[in-house]
């Protein structure tokens, strides 16, 4: 068994099925198939099972796929420091970020990074999906209620929503007090399947589960915050989107003894645990959490 056979069967357990492997490693898939038969005969065990679509890793077959994991990225890091040496920090990160978050919170952290690390490229996603991490994704910055057990979960803290409106869309129309009367208020929210959008109301263990229709749905958090400004109803967003405007007073907020909730209440920085991480990756992963929490300590 030579290295590249390991390799050709931590591409194939990494891809999910043949063709991709194929197309990853650049060869045919009938080649790809006959290099995993003539190694499971060298080792005399089958190391995947085959279905028309997918491939699933016997016990053995992720023990040895696990072993060539691990060679695999020391061999990556290995070339990385010599491709490094007597040269500042280099590599991509490829990071994928919530729209709102992103745009609001992380870009000034984003460009605090490129200026520390200018030889780094920072390649940056703006995007609400919530699916695993693709190649080009590196690092995902997701709010979930539970992070996938597949990946590697950073704590970066908790997202608060907030209900709240203009001062101007306060003195005509008044604050919602309870949860009935936000049912029955025109809601201005980010993007939900279809038109109901189910909030989550706790307090203390108690939960309630309201249905809304939102007047005004967008993923661009900015434009929310303009509708909001604008009085054109009461706005369900994470409290970071109104921040300063809530300190001016131009914004009044209500419902504030309820923990509202919509997609989760918890941030997190999420990464493959089995891909190798490039010392650019590792170091933005660590700014990162480094900054969440300084963000955390002064709001606190």
């Amino acid at each position: 068994m030579d290295l590249n056979t390991l390799t050709l069967l931590v591409e194939i357990i990494d891809s999910g099925n043949l063709s991709q492997a194929a197309r990853k490693l650049k060869m045919t898939r009938a080649n790809v198939s006959y290099h995993l038969t003539q190694l499971e005969k060298a080792v005399g065990v089958q190391l995947v099972k085959r279905s028309t679509r997918r491939v699933e890793p016997t016990e053995l077959g992720l023990k040895l796929y696990e072993h060539g994991r691990s060679i695999q990225n020391e061999m990556l890091a290995a070339r990385e420091t010599i491709a490094s040496l007597g040269q500042g920090l280099q590599g991509r990160v490829g990071i994928s970020v919530p729209s709102g978050y992103g745009q609001i919170v992380m870009s000034g952290w984003l460009i605090e990074f490129k200026r520390l690390y200018p030889g780094i490229v920072l390649d940056v996603l703006f995007e609400n999906r919530a699916d695993n991490l693709r190649d080009e994704v590196d690092i995902a910055i997701r709010v979930v209620q539970e992070p996938p057990l597949s990946v590697i979960a950073r704590s970066l803290g908790n997202v608060r929503y907030v209900a709240c409106a203009s001062r101007a869309y306060v003195e005509q129309h008044g604050l919602p007090a309870t949860l009935y009367e936000l049912r029955n208020s025109p809601v201005i929210t980010a993007g939900v399947m279809g038109r109901q959008l189910r909030l989550s109301a706790y307090q203390g263990q108690e939960r309630q589960e309201v249905l809304l229709e939102p007047t005004l749905i967008s993923e661009h958090f900015p434009f929310l915050r303009q509708g909001i400004l604008a009085g054109l109803g009461v706005g369900l967003v994470p409290d970071y989107v109104v921040q300063n405007e809530v300190l001016s007073g131009e914004v009044l907020t209500t419902l504030e003894e309820y923990r509202l909730s919509i997609f989760g209440t918890h941030m997190y920085l999420l990464y493959l645990p089995n891909r190798h991480q490039t010392r650019a990756v590792r170091t933005c992963i660590d700014f990162l959490l480094a900054k969440a929490g300084a963000s955390d300590q002064a709001a606190t």
